[in-house]
């Protein structure tokens, strides 16, 4: 008896209509790419074990796809394991490869193995699928793709100014208007664990402050003193659970709070900068705003740190966040290689349009006309238009069988076809086509010249 076909949890089949939507949002996230000076490259699905293990901590080792030694390797481990009779010796590891867990890490590797040959700064995007042995759930599968592009090569602060514009034209490209650029600095979160005298408990602080708008001020606060953050360092930081205002009126209440920390006034300086010129140039539908309990990424972020939300009537976390960080590539080897990047979320990102209704009728990757096969004769005649139509870019195509021609229509109407192009003996011998609206059922009779601009 056949099984019962099935895909594994956290992966997903894509409709053709699924991939003309994805199909379109990346296309206008690649074409923006590259219109802000980006370039491409593809890593591996799979790397070397040693790449990834021990790059994202301990959660995300876990959540590693590992790949198992090919072919009969494991029955010759077994062989010489028996054979040696020796419980004490080490058998070699049964996977020396796993699957790519992000685009960051490869990326990091790619600039180190290539270094001679890259010219620096390195602008770099990459849209490909990752792996990761997560728990499913909405918005979260185990297998999706980023899109991702970073400089590497420059510690220039315009370079943060122009991933926030990068953002802003993506999305409004996309019609995602109001989104929400959140952006925040490592050195404030230093600075301010610095000035309270908890630089030791830098992670429980930020992690704490990160729930304010979840549990609130005296959630967060309880949780603070619960990781021995004491009473007193948490009356220090009293503004941060009021902090609001313009930009500029929460820079300066940042300046005051962050005065005795050197490496706090410098991660003030950086956002003034930042978020300075960004306004001056403009944004064209996002909103820029400063969000003081952004934590995402400490592990390697080491200066200004992004954060998308969507519009506020959709009800999703992020679709993008990034950041700067100073030396990925540190651990390849590659010393003081500063960089900066941000990703797209393409899964939540194509949620959102779709809740919001904002895909465009033309996004579709079904056929303008469907020629209706009258027999062979009249089907290689419609043949002949079909090409010069392909090569203008209309698509087109023939019904393949001499079927009922009602089963044709039904078929063009199943599939979401619009127009029908009907050959007889009629069209034939007056070397011209029938169209047939099959929304308002309206039909005329056109030369190959009309056919072709009623259909591009």
């Amino acid at each position: 008896m056949a099984s019962k076909p099935s895909i594994p949890k956290g992966t997903r089949d894509f409709s053709p209509t699924e991939v003309a939507k994805r199909q379109y949002i990346i296309q206008i996230i690649k074409s923006n790419f590259e219109k802000f000076g980006f370039q491409p490259i593809e890593t591996p699905s799979f790397e070397n074990s040693e790449t990834l293990m021990g790059k994202y901590g301990e959660e995300g080792d876990r959540l590693i796809f590992k790949i198992l030694n090919s072919g009969d390797y494991l029955a010759k481990a077994n062989a010489t394991h028996l054979e040696n009779k020796d419980s004490t010796k080490l058998t070699p590891s049964i996977s020396e490869k796993a699957l790519r867990y992000d685009l960051t890490v490869p990326f990091a590797r790619y600039v180190v193995q290539h270094q001679n040959e890259i010219e620096f700064p390195f602008k770099r995007y990459q849209i490909q699928p990752v792996w990761r042995a997560d728990r499913p759930q909405k918005g979260r599968f185990r297998e999706f793709f980023q899109c991702d592009a970073d400089v590497v090569g420059s510690k220039s602060l315009w370079q943060e100014v122009e991933l926030v514009q990068l953002y802003d034209t993506v999305f409004s490209a996309l019609g995602l208007n109001g989104v929400t650029i959140k952006i925040n600095n490592r050195k404030i979160l230093s600075g301010i664990a610095e000035v309270i005298g908890a630089s030791d408990k830098l992670i429980d602080f930020t992690v704490a402050l990160d729930k304010l708008d979840k549990i609130g001020e005296d959630g967060v606060k309880k949780e603070m003193m619960e990781k021995g953050i004491s009473e007193k360092a948490i009356e220090k930081v009293q503004p941060l659970f009021n902090f609001t205002g313009t930009i500029s009126e929460k820079i300066s209440q940042l300046s005051v709070l962050l005065a005795e920390s050197s490496e706090g006034m410098k991660g003030v300086e950086e956002l003034r900068f930042i978020c300075d010129n960004v306004m001056k140039l403009g944004l064209n539908t996002s909103i820029l705003d400063l969000d003081v309990t952004l934590a995402r990424g400490l592990n390697y972020y080491t200066g200004a740190i992004f954060e998308v939300a969507p519009p506020k009537s959709v009800a999703m976390g992020s679709i993008g966040g990034g950041g700067r960080y100073d030396d990925l590539t540190g651990i390849f080897g590659l010393k003081n290689m500063s960089g900066v990047g941000i990703s797209f979320g393409l899964d939540r990102i194509y949620l959102v349009i779709e809740e919001l209704n904002l895909f465009p009728e033309t996004v579709t990757a079904t056929s303008k006309a469907l020629f209706i096969n009258y027999g062979d004769t009249e089907a290689f005649y419609g043949l002949q238009a079909i090409q010069k139509l392909r090569a203008s870019g209309i698509k087109v195509e023939l019904y393949p069988d001499n079927a009922k021609v009602a089963k044709q229509f039904q078929h063009a109407d199943k599939r979401g076809i619009p127009f029908a192009v009907i050959v007889g003996e009629q069209e034939m011998d007056s070397n011209s086509f029938s169209l047939k609206n099959l929304v308002t059922g309206e039909q005329v009779l056109l030369d190959f010249g009309g056919l072709k601009n009623a259909l591009s």
